[in-house]
């Protein structure tokens, strides 16, 4: 109900059609599947206690579960219950009630609510202490406000669902249900009332001019005019404003989901300078054919009133004539430009990935090229480059300089005639001049809209495998399992040791590589609480055996099973929650944030106090309580390409501890100890034997 009412859902959703629910072991996940079936997406949220204001405003439309009862202190008598938000206001949500009708909540109410579950045990607490401190009554709030919002500043508030239009929903239902469409309606209208008031204010005034007299009641209908100009102006400014800001969130949204539905191997195959590149051009997709797309439209409106005007004009229908075929002329002109903008982008863009490439690996070109050879290649790459820019220079300018002031020329040459031989009136000539001017300016404006058009459809081939992507739709079995949680799971003693991961018969091939298998017939079970170490030469298959462990990868044949239950069943994120890994060095990263993220970005973020405790105490255990010490705030240090700088070794145990912090079934490290030295390795090892419950460590002879 909530997704209609949003108008989230797709149509011919019915209730019969919706999966039916699981226990409340996994009640977000079925929350979560049960958007995916109306069509929509479901985000299962949290914050601080400190957040909750923050979190209500703008959490509409969501789904939040709230406990009714528990307010009162009787926590027996406490149950749960749902409020169904709709819509957010400055001081206040629209939620559904269980008889479809709407209802009013403040914002403070909602959150007090939200709260009320956390604070039900320390409200005695606080409210002797705040009596005991002799305040003032009027104090008194404030104080148990703050109180409580100390003791319960690392309190977590979940339990809340944010509804969003699926990323997998079509681009043209999107933009509908985003109201692009009204919007774009609202635009072309006002601008087409807008103009048409401009020629009816010049025509008030030039025939009065043109009759010599010029009556105060003419010149006050000449400023009505020019004054009713000012709200329609407003409304098409106002108009624009709001269409870009939701065209561009859509858009956004839509990369930063296709971007999370790459596979690995589509970004190992391109480099960074690439990836920068791609970056660039979908900034460039949404201002280029915002700002192309609204001259456009408007050129397109300023087109048809010119014709018009023409038509009015002494030039009569030869006017029109000329200038619609001018127009064609203006139309394969800015083809041309857009072939040759085209070309001139693609090396521009691989100049930039060039460019890029080189100073990420600017210390082993100093150490081991000759600088004789350094821009052996870049030369020749600016000469193309030169070449490309004078030909797209020249295409350009039959589109900016020659479209619009050649047809002033032609256009004042259709007058000529009846200007000659005095058939036509001054105010036909007038009109007609006119109409040469209106449509002078109409063909600036769609040059101008036409080139960032076509920038914008050139950056847009590089950016479209992108938005594509996020179209890719998620295993229709990918929620978590009831019951499949991980936890620790120890066999009773004297009694063998479980399988907790097995595989059987398992065959990978790379597709491209004409076939040939990387793993043939391979079997592997990992029982409860072993530790397997797997070697093998460079280019045998080890990391990929890996990523077929951790669920990256599936296998062409063969079975893979967890706790006896297939990546089907159990969902991908089960999957991955379960089974960790610390891959190798160079296909890890350090992200640029604090090194308390970068350690516990596998677990719930933020985090919690036990959680940071945890973080630092294995770092100490891993050797990294030196580099701990030297850090000016500790786990709060932002590291990172450009923060901290850690060494290949410190990334190494960073990197370790990121696993083994997800408190996983099954952990694999691939190499993780290659770069540590004799000491390092020694304690990293044992703090590796202690901490994992099943562990596979990869490494070479």
């Amino acid at each position: 109900m909530l997704a209609r009412a949003c108008g989230l859902a797709s149509s011919g959703v019915t209730l019969a059609s919706l999966p039916a629910d699981v226990d409340s072991a996994s009640e977000s996940v079925s929350i979560e599947s049960l958007a995916r079936a109306v069509g929509a997406d479901a985000e299962a949220v949290e914050t601080r206690y400190a957040g909750v204001d923050a979190m209500v405003r703008g959490a509409a439309p969501a789904l939040v579960r709230v406990r009714v009862g528990a307010s009162k202190g009787v926590e027996e008598d406490a149950r749960r219950g749902w409020l169904v938000l709709l819509r957010s206001g400055r001081r206040s949500v629209v939620a559904l009630g269980p008889n479809l009708v709407t209802r009013r909540v403040s914002h403070r109410d909602l959150a007090a609510v939200l709260r009320s579950e956390h604070e039900s045990g320390l409200a005695s607490r606080v409210d002797e202490v705040i009596a005991n401190a002799g305040l003032r009554p009027s104090a008194q709030r404030r104080a148990r406000t703050a109180v409580l919002r100390e003791w319960l500043r690392d309190a977590t508030i979940g339990d809340v669902w944010l509804l969003r239009a699926s990323g997998e929903t079509p681009l043209r239902r999107a933009a509908w249900r985003a109201g692009l469409p009204q919007r774009l309606a609202t635009i072309i209208g006002a601008h087409a009332v807008q103009y048409s008031l401009l020629l009816a204010a010049w025509y008030v005034i030039g025939r009065g001019a043109l009759e010599g007299r010029l009556e105060s009641a003419w010149l006050l209908a000449w400023l009505l005019l020019l004054l009713t100009l000012v709200p329609f102006r407003m409304l098409t400014t106002w108009a624009q404003g709001t269409f870009a800001i939701g065209a561009g969130q859509l858009l956004k949204r839509r990369l930063l989901r296709g971007a999370m539905r790459l596979e690995p191997d589509e970004i190992r195959h391109c480099g960074a300078g690439q990836w920068l590149a791609t970056v660039m051009e979908s900034e460039a997709v949404e201002f280029l054919a915002l700002s192309g797309g609204f001259l456009a439209l408007a050129a397109l409106v300023e087109l048809a009133l010119a014709v018009v005007v023409l038509g009015s004009g002494a030039g009569g229908g030869t006017a029109i004539a000329l200038f619609l075929l001018w127009v064609a002329l203006a139309g394969v002109a800015i083809v041309r430009f857009t072939l040759r903008l085209g070309r001139w982008m693609s090396h521009r863009l691989a100049m930039t990935h060039d460019l890029v490439e080189q100073m990420v690996g600017h210390r082993t070109r100093l150490a081991q090229q000759d600088p004789r050879h350094w821009h052996a290649d870049e030369d020749e790459a600016l000469d193309r480059y030169h070449g490309e820019s004078r030909a797209m220079d020249r295409a350009s300018v039959w589109v900016a300089p020659i479209a619009p002031r050649g047809w002033v020329a032609i256009g004042l040459a259709t007058l000529a005639p009846s200007f000659v031989d005095g058939r036509a009136t001054p105010a036909q000539l007038a009109v007609g001049a006119g109409g040469v001017l209106l449509g002078y300016l109409a063909l600036a404006r769609l040059a101008s809209g036409m080139s960032y058009l076509a920038s914008a459809f050139v950056a847009w081939r590089r950016v479209r495998p992108l938005f594509r992507a996020a179209s890719r739709s998620m295993r229709p079995m990918e929620p978590r399992l009831a019951g499949a949680e991980r936890g620790r799971r120890t066999s009773p003693q004297g009694q063998e040791r479980r399988p907790v991961l097995e595989m059987r018969d398992v065959r990978f091939a790379y597709a491209g590589r004409g076939g040939e298998p990387v793993l043939r017939g391979c079997d592997l079970t990992i029982r409860d609480g072993e530790r397997i170490l797997v070697e093998g030469p460079s280019g045998g298959g080890k990391s990929t055996l890996v990523s077929i462990l951790t669920g990256l990868r599936e296998p062409d044949s063969g079975s893979l099973l967890l706790g006896g239950l297939d990546r089907t069943t159990l969902g991908g994120e089960t999957w991955r929650s379960r089974v960790v890994s610390a891959a190798q060095f160079h296909e890890n990263h350090v992200f640029t944030g604090t090194l308390a993220f970068n350690l516990l970005m596998g677990r719930a973020w933020p985090p919690r106090q036990g959680d940071l405790e945890d973080a630092e105490t294995l770092c100490r255990e891993l050797g990294l309580g030196p580099l701990l010490d030297r850090m000016p705030s500790g786990l709060q240090t932002i590291v990172g390409e450009t923060g901290w700088q850690l060494s290949h070794g410190e990334r190494s145990r960073l990197f370790i501890a990121r696993a083994l912090l997800q408190d996983a079934d099954v952990v694999v490290l691939d190499e993780s100890f290659a770069a540590l030295d004799p000491a390092s390795l020694r304690r990293a090892v044992d703090c590796v034997i202690a901490r994992s419950r099943s562990l596979v460590t990869i490494a070479h002879p």
